[in-house]
């Protein structure tokens, strides 16, 4: 016998997952052609939470992405000045950065309370400020790590509703066309094999489609979590850093 060619083999391998796709297709189409009125409307709940659960979970892994990066290059140029005013004096902007924003509200705030009441430019910033000013800008950087946790943290809901949701709204689905099912079988006074598996299937079909919503969507929130704990952790230490090093650089020893 003789040996096939190997790019004959190949397209025979590369040809079954396709005709299993069409398969599948075909198997789809008629158990939808079989689902009630409310099994669909179900469905099309589903795929519009899914819809949603998908935009959430990219838009939020590019965003804590972004944060991460951000925030690396950010604590590496802070680390790098000589004094803690140094960035904020530079007049610099980054935008979508937790801890420039921490940073910027702290500076203000510092800014602020060396300058004292004074209106007049020419006075300029003092040397010191009390223990007293110093409590009300540790205040202030803990309020802005909790509003720039609370902006990476928006969102994550939507994810947990659909964790949450979806596995039930499909097993609604389910419930009713398993109902209607015995309701049809038991007018037509017979309970034979062709008269409920049509029945059923579309039934089971609305219970696929939450845990193919619930699933994903629980891999991402958990992993979100995660992340957000994670630069909640980096927002704390770095808040405590700039505490630190402005309480070394500004805080008279009494």
């Amino acid at each position: 016998m003789p040996r096939q060619p190997k790019a004959v083999v190949m397209r025979c391998l590369m040809s079954v997952p396709f005709c299993f796709l069409a398969q599948s297709q075909l198997k789809v189409v008629w158990i939808w052609s079989k689902a009630t009125i409310a099994g669909r409307c179900i469905i099309f709940v589903l795929a519009v939470f899914s819809i949603f659960a998908w935009y959430m979970m990219v838009s939020k892994a590019l965003q804590m992405r972004r944060a991460r990066k951000l925030n690396l290059y950010f604590d590496t140029e802070f680390r790098a000045q000589k004094q803690v005013l140094g960035i904020f004096d530079r007049r610099l902007q980054v935008n979508g950065c937790p801890m420039f924003a921490v940073y910027q509200e702290g500076c203000l705030e510092l800014d602020a309370r060396l300058k004292g009441e004074s209106t007049e430019a020419s006075e300029g910033r003092k040397r010191f400020i009390s223990l007293k000013s110093m409590e009300h800008i540790k205040r202030t950087l803990e309020g802005a790590v909790a509003r720039e946790s609370l902006k990476l943290e928006a969102g994550l809901i939507l994810l947990a509703i659909a964790v949450s949701g979806a596995p039930f709204l499909g097993l609604l689905g389910t419930v009713w066309g398993v109902m209607d099912t015995f309701a049809e079988v038991g007018q037509a006074g017979k309970a034979d094999l062709p008269t409920m598996a049509p029945g059923v299937s579309a039934a089971l079909v609305t219970t696929v489609a939450g845990l193919l919503v619930a699933i994903p969507s629980m891999f991402a929130y958990n992993w979100l979590v995660h992340t957000l704990r994670v630069r909640t952790v980096e927002l704390d230490n770095f808040a405590q850093d700039l505490v630190s090093k402005m309480e070394t650089e500004y805080l008279k020893d009494e």
